[in-house]
């Protein structure tokens, strides 16, 4: 938490998925649930945002590389993370430890740490229905990822069909997810 607000730290992690282009929708409803919020895009994702207007609505900066040395814009420490939309690319790389961007370094590092953390994928049929994906999603659960995929939570989508889905994508299941898991202890 910071030192000046006591509000708890929420990153919200996102992907180059179309529902990413309305992830105020999410920062919103955090902030009526007394959260502070931190956008963190990966590189690919960053053009799907309104940068400046996420920045007025955060008061934080949009970050989706690493800080230079002595360069201002660090963020606040995370109490918890969602990393929404969560495509197949990014689910994949951070359960196989890739950590090439900024985005997956935070969570190599914060996920271990033990810091509360939902993903909420956004990928097609075919992409769910391939090994890997499975795979993947069962190596983030073993490290403590909630992730909210399958039946009764959020479910992959034939290909092509995504721009259907954007207006009910479930930003508020991600979020009480972690209202969840905070009021747990932290526990899956």
């Amino acid at each position: 938490m910071t030192d000046t607000d006591q509000r708890p730290i929420l990153y919200v992690i996102v992907c180059a998925a179309g529902p990413a282009s309305q992830v105020d929708r999410l920062v919103t409803l955090a902030h009526g649930r007394g959260w502070e919020v931190c956008v963190v895009p990966t590189p690919a994702a960053e053009g799907f945002l309104d940068v400046p207007a996420l920045v007025d609505l955060t008061g934080h900066p949009v970050r989706s590389r690493y800080r230079k040395p002595g360069e201002p814009g660090r963020l606040p420490k995370a109490d918890a993370i969602i990393i929404a939309p969560a495509t197949y690319n990014t689910i994949n790389k951070w359960a196989h430890g890739n950590a090439d961007n900024y985005p997956l370094g935070l969570l190599a590092e914060l996920v271990p740490l033990g810091v509360p953390t939902v993903a909420l994928p956004f990928v097609n049929s075919a992409l769910a229905a391939n090994p890997v994906l499975s795979r993947s999603i069962a190596e983030l659960r073993a490290l403590g990822v909630r992730v909210l995929f399958g039946p009764g939570e959020f479910e992959p989508h034939p290909p092509g069909t995504g721009g259907a889905r954007l207006n009910s994508y479930p930003w508020g299941m991600a979020l009480d997810a972690i209202d969840d898991i905070r009021s747990t202890g932290g526990k899956i």
